[in-house]
């Protein structure tokens, strides 16, 4: 499976081999070369050597002695990046003039600015923009707040708000390391979903105190998205939040997370010819995208599912209680009381959900599933399980990771989330919301076109975000979350 999608014969797959270049390490090097035949060679071979792999090589200047060039290379690691910059340094007819991590370079001052919709430039849009222009529009929504939508950013404006207790895979590394990140999903909500937003970084982690900070900020923005906050105090948090708020508030890290496994899912067994609710279901990893995503699955109609965390099985309830209850599943979910393994809950299961930790399970540990197994495995980097393991006991193999096929990410789902609740000024983001914008996901990819390798769309297609934004939108009118019905022309197409 996973060397048809490299364009690989089978027999010429070599899954032992480094496949691609290490793009999280990726340095700019500026060499001053003495100016004579096999100088650069030398270098292209310390490179092959340390297996760091040569990008871009442009010429700076040169003279009759001198040539100044530019290199791109990808390496392993920050070690391993360093040890080459020392190997360089250290070569006959070679200068390292100056050396920058790319990724650092990127990030320089911020990824993120302020606009303007227009340039003030006369004293008389000065006196309508701000004061005393401005102030017949601060009374006007003092009477009526719900003008707020539309004569200020509320109607297209999201906080994203974090903690930094749960960034990336990385752990708390605290409020001020998770601004970058936030940086990044603002760009996102911008540039693929056209949504103003902000990034809010939180120096505390008691629960009282972030439900009372957003509580306070709340009436600038159309709709909250927290992002990287630990288990179990998300779930508190977000519930809180929902309670108060009357404006949208989402734990992007759960929802997000599984309305993309969902549409997966759909997708997945229609190429291997399965109903949702015949299918035997394992998510192993039960924290904020575990119980959310099974959660989910419960409410689109899954046939069975069991849960497994760090001890083994700790969800194994029968499906009757769980469809009528599953919005408390934490009630059953037994951390310290495992009633099996892992390899246990896996026989006869049709499909595997991996949302913990990476190389899990080996090959041999899906011998007990299903014939046309489904394995989702999506911790990054590293995944539960490895696609050239897997792909002998498998029939559909997906991951978090960009370099494999069928990768499941939540830039596939939030900016047509919340652009289809911001257009109709939904109060939340519902069960039936989420489930519609599953649905729409999964339905960009016509059936004619679906296979082992194609189950879910990139997050570069242009009509993810239109067609689960129109999903989104048409469930809450449907349910009573929508204070407007949206224009013709204010739908994305």
């Amino acid at each position: 499976m996973i060397w048809r999608w490299l364009g690989l014969s089978k027999d010429s797959y070599r899954p032992e081999k480094d496949i691609g270049p290490y793009f999280n390490y990726r340095l700019a090097v500026r060499l001053e070369l003495t100016q004579r035949p096999g100088v650069f060679a030398i270098v292209a071979n310390l490179m092959a050597e340390e297996g760091a792999s040569i990008g871009a090589v442009d010429m700076v200047s040169a003279t009759k002695t001198k040539v100044v060039r530019d290199i791109t290379l990808d390496t392993k690691s920050e070690e391993h990046a360093q040890r080459v910059l020392d190997r360089l340094g250290k070569l006959p007819d070679v200068k390292v003039l100056s050396a920058s991590d790319r990724i650092f370079m990127l990030h320089l001052g911020g990824k993120i600015q302020m606009g303007s919709k227009f340039q003030i430039t006369t004293r008389n849009t000065l006196s309508m923009a701000y004061t005393p222009g401005v102030g017949r529009v601060a009374q006007a929504i003092a009477k009526d707040p719900s003008l707020a939508y539309r004569f200020t950013i509320k109607s297209n404006c999201v906080a994203v708000v974090t903690d930094g207790s749960a960034i990336l895979g990385l752990g708390d590394l605290g409020s001020a390391a998770a601004l970058p990140v936030m940086e990044g999903k603002v760009m996102l909500f911008q540039q693929f979903a056209g949504i103003d937003a902000w990034p809010i970084c939180l120096s505390t982690r008691d629960p009282d105190e972030i439900i009372q900070t957003i509580t306070n900020i709340a009436s600038g923005f159309g709709g909250i998205n927290l992002e990287d906050i630990s288990a179990p105090r998300c779930f508190e948090i977000e519930r809180r939040l929902q309670a108060t708020l009357d404006i949208p508030v989402m734990h992007d890290d759960q929802h997000g997370t599984a309305v993309v496994i969902l549409a997966a899912l759909r997708n997945a067994l229609k190429v291997t010819n399965r109903q949702l609710d015949q299918t035997k279901v394992v998510v192993n990893g039960l924290g904020a995208a575990g119980t959310a995503c099974c959660q989910l699955l419960i409410s689109a109609g899954v046939g069975q599912i069991t849960g497994c965390d760090i001890k083994g099985l700790v969800l194994d309830e029968r499906m009757d209680v769980l469809r009528s209850t599953h919005d408390h599943l934490t009630n059953f979910i037994h951390y310290d009381q495992p009633t099996g393994t892992l390899q246990d809950a896996l026989k006869d299961a049709d499909v595997f959900i991996g949302l913990s930790t990476g190389n899990i399970l080996k090959s041999d540990d899906l011998n007990p599933m299903a014939p046309d197994a489904i394995v989702f495995a999506l911790s990054n980097p590293e995944p539960e399980i490895s696609p050239e393991a897997a792909s002998k006991k498998c029939r559909i193999y997906a991951s978090g990771r960009s370099d494999y096929p069928n990768q499941s990410n939540n830039l596939l789902a939030f900016p047509g989330l919340f652009r289809g609740a911001l257009d109709v000024q939904a109060k939340e983001i519902n069960k039936a919301m989420k489930l519609a914008a599953a649905e729409a996901l999964a339905n960009v990819i016509s059936d004619d076109a679906l296979n082992e390798d194609y189950i879910i769309p990139s997050v570069f297609d242009k009509k993810v975000v239109p067609a689960i934004a129109k999903a989104v939108a048409n469930a809450a009118q449907e349910t009573g979350m929508a204070r407007r019905v949206p224009k013709h022309e204010e739908i994305l197409e």
